[in-house]
């Protein structure tokens, strides 16, 4: 990776405005001297930092202090992160349903919403059904659109950089939809496409389980799953952005297809068929013997996918979410 240089300065401004704000918002607010001290910046590189975001309305200057404190001397300047000046979306794309969720710039929910759609339904219909699904969201919460500073796409598949679904057998017509591009027509914001094990990973790190590790792999549990990880704090998308497809691994020799591993007949389960796979589930808990064997299957092999991770990445904490972890007595 080469170095950066002098004639790298609106990169450089973005990426120490993305420190200050990183400082910003994990407190309530900050002095100067106290932002110089967490970020490591220099004390001018930081003053014109702050200002610039006072301008672009995503910091402001505040006293900082208690009704009714007392104050001795000229106080230092204290500077707060603006969660209000602004929103964020984010979507989900599934076989079986879109969703969207509306947050403050802290990650505060601001509402969601969901539409269910066929898992045949076309690349097309998905997309419309998807921007359907954004406009119920924000007119029910009072949300101009162009109140959105970005947006976040989950999806399945192995996604490039640009938002190109480069591998997508999960949906019709996925495989090579160049999905950044068709979504970025209904934002004015930035749109950002990844993997939904990714995003995932990413979510759990930023408000979920993951809050204390910078070091974790999330699965998403399902007869194909998929995982994602944070190393170092940073995702790790791979080469190619294929890193995590662990569901891939039943090809290298393996006998056992991800269809046939809790089916109680002869037949391999339909893949996204999530009843079929919640009643093998039920008729175990009732002490089905078929049904006990094939979720001893389902979790040996997941188990296995799991343990192929850990002993590569090492990390410090495994989370389990997904549709199948959510079904009743997983």
């Amino acid at each position: 990776m080469g170095r950066l240089t002098g004639g790298d300065p609106s990169l450089l401004r973005r990426i120490n405005s993305a420190v200050v704000l990183h400082a910003l918002r994990a407190t309530d607010f900050a002095t100067l001297t106290e932002i110089t001290g967490v970020t490591g910046l220099s004390r001018p590189t930081v003053e014109g930092v702050v200002e610039g975001l006072i301008e672009a309305g995503l910091v402001i200057e505040t006293d900082g202090t208690e009704p009714g404190a007392r104050r001795q001397g000229r106080p230092a300047r204290k500077f707060r992160f603006r969660a209000e000046a602004g929103h964020l979306l984010g979507l989900e794309i599934g076989p079986h349903r879109v969703a969207a969720v509306l947050s403050a710039l802290d990650g505060r929910i601001m509402g969601s919403a969901a539409k269910e759609i066929s898992e045949a339904a076309p690349a097309d219909e998905r997309i419309e059904r998807l921007r359907g699904t954004v406009a119920d969201l924000l007119r029910r919460a009072g949300v101009a659109r162009d109140s959105l500073r970005a947006v976040g796409v989950g999806s399945p598949g192995i996604v490039e950089a640009d938002g190109t679904v480069r591998l997508g057998t999960a949906l019709p017509g996925w495989t090579g939809l160049p999905l950044g591009e068709r979504l970025r027509r209904s934002f004015k914001c930035p749109v950002i496409v990844e993997n939904d094990a990714n995003t995932a990973a990413v979510a759990e790190h930023w408000k979920g389980a993951g809050v204390d590790s910078d070091d974790l792999v999330m699965v998403l549990a399902g007869l194909s799953p998929g995982a994602g990880a944070l190393i170092g704090g940073r995702l790790h998308r791979g080469f190619g952005g294929a890193a995590g497809e662990i569901g891939a691994l039943h090809l290298l020799g393996r006998e056992v297809r991800p269809e046939t591993l809790l089916s109680t007949t002869d037949e391999p389960l339909h893949p996204l068929d999530e009843q079929a796979v919640a009643k093998v589930f039920a008729l175990a808990r009732r002490g089905d013997e078929r049904a006990g064997a094939a979720v001893e299957r389902f979790i040996q092999r997941l188990v296995h996918d799991v343990a192929a991770l850990v002993l590569a990445l090492d990390p410090e904490l495994v989370i389990v979410g997904g549709w199948a972890a959510g079904l009743d007595g997983v």
